[in-house]
């Protein structure tokens, strides 16, 4: 499991170190520069100091080391008067002024210079200064090499620190209570914790809404199937005493009107809880014209057995995106919501024209209709319209959810409702994509 707090350690601490180590870089160049300068003053110094008579002999070496300055002498007549270290390796002649010479034990630094009447050559191995910048660049650095763990161990607890507001929200989530989906409090956090807190409290918010929204349908749907499955149970009951055949029939016929009405109405609910706003839809292109045509021609016997004249007025061509299955069950709910409350003899007409290059369908009836004053309550699941001045008694059975999923599916695929009054004075219906 991935930590952020040992990813911030092993990035700080290596971000310090490549640091520290430039810096040390740095100090070894500046030190250097100033040991050079340092040793080629030393070096002029050492070539003042040499008396200026000449030598009569070769001195003997005073030192077999190759350590600290070589010095050789020259006669004006260029015979070797003194080498100092006689093995050590450097140019026969000397070259005026400062130089660097390459030996096959390493980099020397030449200082040649007339001396009286001598030729003065002082060298020095460059590894020296590079050891004295080198103590120094470590002298400087090793105190911070030192503090590199505390540095870490502070890292740590800082760091730890930092986290721990994400520390204090996960505890209050873990000890909630399943049900418990009041948001956080969002007090005495960073400004970079803030918006994790929102996002988890607007999370929060919506599945309150869900849960809400869930529990009022199980509630509503309990409700509204216990009637008719009571009504079953006492037609069951009716059928199991009936005494002779005429009336076993009526109860068999009352048995399967009210199996049928349950059905009907489980159908419906399952719907609905299909139609739910977090279903996911498969979106296709839709030809509304075909799939208009293969409602109505699905309810033409409905409409038949119902003495309701029911047609495709007009038929314009139109395509749509959209998911066609939940798109079928909204026409069908319309269409036979138009047939049931139609009476005998009345007509439906099904349209589809366009509207400033909008897609509209109209089913239109000659039914009772709806007040223009409940038009909104009758999207609400389980509403339903009852007498009134402006509007007959019906005697259609229902469940009050058919208007309900029909505005649910019309949201899913883009599409607004519109309830109206139609020509022959009945409920008109508009959907337009």
């Amino acid at each position: 499991m991935r930590s952020i707090r040992r990813q911030l350690l092993i990035w700080l601490l290596a971000l310090v170190i490549v640091g520290v180590g430039f810096a040390g870089w740095l100090i070894y160049r500046q030190a250097l520069a100033e040991a050079n300068e340092l040793f080629d003053y030393q070096l002029q110094q050492i070539a003042a100091a040499l008396p200026s008579e000449p030598f009569s002999s070769v001195l003997s070496s005073r030192s077999e080391s190759d350590e600290g300055v070589v010095i050789q002498i020259w006669n004006r007549n260029g015979a070797l008067m003194y080498f100092s270290h006689p093995r050590v390796p450097l140019a026969p002649h000397a070259e005026l002024g400062f130089s660097t010479e390459m030996t096959p034990r390493g980099e020397w630094r030449v200082y040649s210079a007339i001396v009286g009447d001598n030729v003065v050559q002082l060298a020095q191995p460059l590894s020296i200064r590079n050891r004295v910048a080198a103590g120094v660049a470590w002298r400087t650095l090793w105190p911070l090499v030192l503090l590199l763990p505390l540095l870490g161990l502070a890292i740590w607890v800082i760091v730890g620190l930092g986290l721990a507001p994400l520390q204090r929200v996960t505890r209050a989530l873990d000890t909630r209570h399943p049900e418990a989906l009041d948001p956080l409090s969002d007090r005495r956090l960073p400004q970079e914790v803030r918006p994790v807190v929102r996002a988890l409290n607007a999370l929060l918010s919506r599945l309150a809404a869900a849960l809400d929204t869930q529990k009022a349908f199980v509630a509503d749907a309990a409700h509204e199937l216990r009637t008719p499955l009571a009504a079953v149970q006492i037609q069951a009951q009716l059928v199991a005493r009936a005494q002779d055949d005429e009336t076993r029939r009526e109860a068999l016929k009352d048995l399967h009107e009210g199996i049928a009405r349950a059905t009907r109405l489980a159908e419906q609910l399952l719907a609905l809880a299909r139609s739910e706003p977090d279903g996911k839809a498969a979106l296709a292109s839709v030809d509304l014209a075909a799939l208009l045509e293969s409602c109505v021609r699905g309810y033409v016997l409905v409409a038949q057995e119902r003495g309701v004249d029911l047609g495709i007025e007009a038929s314009e061509p139109a395509t749509v995106e959209g998911d066609p299955d939940s798109l079928r069950v909204m026409f069908n709910n319309l269409i036979d919501n138009a047939t049931k409350y139609t009476p005998r003899g009345g007509r439906v007409d099904v349209c589809l024209r366009a509207n400033e290059g909008h897609p509209v369908v109209d089913i239109s009836d000659s039914g009772p209709g709806i007040p223009e004053e409940e038009r909104e309550r009758v999207f609400d699941r389980f509403y339903r319209v009852g007498e009134s001045a402006n509007r007959p008694r019906t005697d259609v059975s229902g469940s009050g959810l058919g208007l309900a999923i029909v505005k649910r599916i019309a949201d899913q695929n883009g599409a607004a409702v519109a309830l109206g009054e139609s020509q022959a004075g009945g409920l008109k219906v508009s959907v337009t994509f």
